[in-house]
């Protein structure tokens, strides 16, 4: 997990700021789309970026019921730390902490009858019953089981059932382009899905929940609710995609602050190359600020001349290549002084660039801007429990 701190004592390097007010803002703003439907919190990959312990608190703290993850290993995190909501993991290979993750009481996405085997082999050896979600590949051509071999999992899964080393609890699938309105593979997967839930059902499971909606189905498309959506990126205050909407349009807020403090600021003369390779030079007498921050924090190397950064109230550009631990920008003669903020992305309210902004720059999706950035990289949490809210979000799960 990355390193926390408390904004005062915080490194002045550089610093992540993560509000997580906004982020139970995101989580009711979401729960009020999915009205009746259960809500999950995806934190894999350490919540996108932000913390996935603090996260996941605040998120059940607004309502969230379950939480998912890529991987077992983060799943456990989230137990090692005291949290006890339901808890779902879905990337498996061969071999997985399976028996560790049964006695954690961990929902276990299978997607093929190797794991379901092994599954089944670490119940009996933990002497209690798994809880598995079948995972039905509906179109995404990733993750799930085929429909032509989904009348196999199913028929092993409730022979898994009667012996008492499985309890299938969830139908699933993935969206592959939830995030482009009225793609074709949309209607299709979901008309997959019914068909494949229906089969499963038929044959005799009784699962708890289904659940097909990601981040970008939960914001547009009311009819892929079912009974739980999975929101990842949203809950972060992220549109999925500029495509449906800004993060405005649906009432989320940017919960990550990305800010260094100016390491060097010098005079310059025309004609200076800047960075390696000299892909810039100056056009003509300039000051230069230093940003102690580069690829091996996260910021991607892409951005090399086009990346943004608020300095001194004025958006500026990365000047030359993005090196492993630094980057220059050309503040036009303006002398700013060193340890001056420089804000490479936020929320937008102080005029800064979005991660959006620096996801356009940088030839990707906002999502990679977000998770990308290192553990060299503090996260420095505020609102942690604003007098006030601690209430409403209690109101909010209530309700």
């Amino acid at each position: 997990m990355n390193e926390t701190a408390h904004p005062r004592t915080a490194p002045l390097r550089a610093r992540a700021e993560i509000d997580l007010a906004a982020l139970r803002a995101n989580v009711r703003a979401l729960r009020d789309r999915a009205s009746g439907a259960a809500l999950m919190a995806v934190v894999k990959s350490d919540a996108y970026g932000h913390g996935a312990i603090p996260c996941a608190r605040a998120a059940v703290a607004a309502g969230a019921t379950w939480l998912g993850t890529a991987t077992p290993e983060e799943a456990l995190a989230l137990r090692a730390a005291g949290l006890t909501e339901r808890v779902m993991c879905w990337l498996w290979t061969p071999g997985g902490p399976w028996r560790e993750a049964i006695e954690a009481g961990l929902d276990l996405g299978v997607s093929a009858m190797w794991a379901l085997a092994e599954v089944r082999a670490a119940a009996r050896a933990a002497g209690r019953t798994a809880r598995v979600q079948l995972k039905a590949d509906t179109g995404l051509g990733r993750n799930g089981c085929p429909p032509a071999d989904w009348p196999d999992l199913v028929a092993e899964a409730l022979r898994a059932e009667a012996e008492g080393t499985v309890r299938v609890t969830g139908l699933w699938s993935h969206f592959a382009c939830a995030d482009e309105p009225g793609h074709p593979s949309v209607a299709a997967q979901l008309t997959r899905f019914h068909e494949m839930v229906a089969y499963a059902e038929r044959q005799g499971v009784r699962p708890e929940i289904r659940h097909i909606a990601n981040s970008p189905a939960t914001l547009t498309l009311p009819e892929s609710h079912f009974d739980l959506v999975r929101t990842g990126i949203a809950l972060y205050g992220i549109s999925p995609s500029p495509g449906i909407g800004t993060p405005h349009d649906f009432g989320l807020r940017p919960a990550m602050t990305l800010a260094a403090s100016l390491a060097l600021v010098k005079h310059v003369p025309g004609g200076h190359g800047v960075s390696y390779g000299h892909q810039y030079v100056t056009p003509g007498e300039t000051t230069l600020g230093l940003v102690p921050v580069g690829y091996a924090d996260g910021i991607p190397r892409h951005a090399s001349g086009s990346g943004p950064v608020l300095v001194g109230g004025k958006w500026r550009t990365v000047a030359g290549r993005v090196a492993m631990d630094q980057f220059v920008v050309d503040l036009g003669g303006d002398e700013p002084e060193v340890g001056a903020e420089a804000v490479l992305f936020g929320p937008g309210d102080r005029g800064e660039p979005t991660a959006e902004d620096w996801a356009q720059a940088s030839g990707t999706i906002a999502y990679e801007i977000v998770t990308r950035i290192g553990t060299r990289v503090p996260r420095v949490y505020v609102n942690e429990e604003p007098d006030g809210e601690r209430e409403g979000d209690r109101a909010a799960q209530d309700g």
